[in-house]
């Protein structure tokens, strides 16, 4: 799916790409990426033509994915440990 068919998609079941990036809980900047490639990943696709689907049905289905309690992930590893602030150094007059 393109992104253009994609966007259409959102119109379609009335939501903000801000909004269903929030929704389904992944990075708008991630979503924003498949603007350069031109291309939706199948999963996301999925997501949103059922959205627009349930919506045309007249289904409720910010309050379904709400209920799912989905979770942010979040970045692990070593490149994304948290790092401590660091102190600032006394610097010499």
């Amino acid at each position: 799916m393109t992104f253009i068919d994609f966007k259409k998609l959102l119109l379609d079941a009335d939501i903000s790409l801000p909004k269903f990036s929030k929704l389904i809980k992944v990075s708008e900047k991630n979503i924003q990426a498949y603007k350069k490639k031109k291309e939706i990943p199948n999963t996301i696709a999925v997501i949103a033509a059922c959205f627009a689907s349930m919506k045309d049905a007249n289904i409720d289905y910010k309050e379904i994915i709400e209920a799912l309690n989905l979770k942010a992930k979040t970045k692990e590893g070593a490149g994304f440990a948290k790092k401590e602030p660091k102190e600032k150094e006394n610097s010499k007059i």
